[in-house]
């Protein structure tokens, strides 16, 4: 299993309406993207200050890599990430982005 992270630092004005929105829109591709066995968000909660401005975040659980490969080209999911890279400060720099097996 592949679990792919996904942080953001989301624009100042970017409404809870918006983000929930995007949120709900990531948790719809589990229904269009084969390989997805979960789906998860949140905001940062954790009392460290060590998480470099970065807000909020989500992950998902893939079968394999190469459902998250499939993933990664799927239009669906390319449609969603141009929303997270324009409502992120920044675009592409208000995002990080972290994979690793869980085999």
């Amino acid at each position: 299993m592949i679990l792919h992270c996904v942080f953001m630092r989301f624009k100042s004005s970017l409404t809870a309406d918006e983000k929930n929105s995007i949120f709900a829109s990531l948790h719809e591709l589990q229904h269009k993207i084969p390989g997805i066995l979960e789906v998860q968000h949140g905001a940062n909660m954790s009392p460290e200050g060590l998480s470099g401005g970065f807000r909020d975040g989500f992950t998902v659980m893939f079968q394999d890599a190469a459902a998250r490969d499939n993933y990664l080209v799927h239009p669906d999911h390319v449609a969603v990430g141009d929303r997270i890279v324009s409502a992120c400060d920044g675009g592409l720099a208000g995002l990080m982005v972290f994979d690793f097996d869980r085999t």
